[in-house]
């Protein structure tokens, strides 16, 4: 089974409450966003969140909407949907926060 995926930071500002309602079952559904069109990215694959300099889980992506547009620059983005709830670790991997969209093998997620 493949691992691969992108990591995305779930901002501080965005807080713990919205964090855990990615893995408590509180909602089905999560839309993130990437800049531009993927090209190795496609549904089946996971988006791993990072929350305090930690990966904290991973939620399954569902599909890729491409045509949306950032509201701030105007540049093309894809909305990346997931479903959840996601698989969150028992214990958190640490892991640095960043800005956008990085992909990722998953190699570090635990069998």
């Amino acid at each position: 089974m493949s691992n691969f995926g992108i990591t995305k930071t779930i901002p501080a500002r965005e807080g713990q409450e919205t964090v855990d309602s990615l893995y408590d079952g509180s909602r089905s559904e999560f839309e993130f966003h990437m800049a531009g069109t993927p090209t190795r990215l496609k549904a089946g694959d996971y988006v791993y969140t990072i929350f305090g300099n930690q990966l904290i889980g991973r939620l399954q992506i569902t599909e890729l909407v491409p045509g949306a547009v950032n509201p701030k620059s105007g540049k093309p983005r894809t909305l990346v949907m997931v479903k959840a709830p996601g698989e969150r670790l028992a214990a958190p991997i640490p892991r640095k926060g960043h800005q956008g969209t990085r992909y990722t093998d998953g190699d570090e997620w635990p069998e």
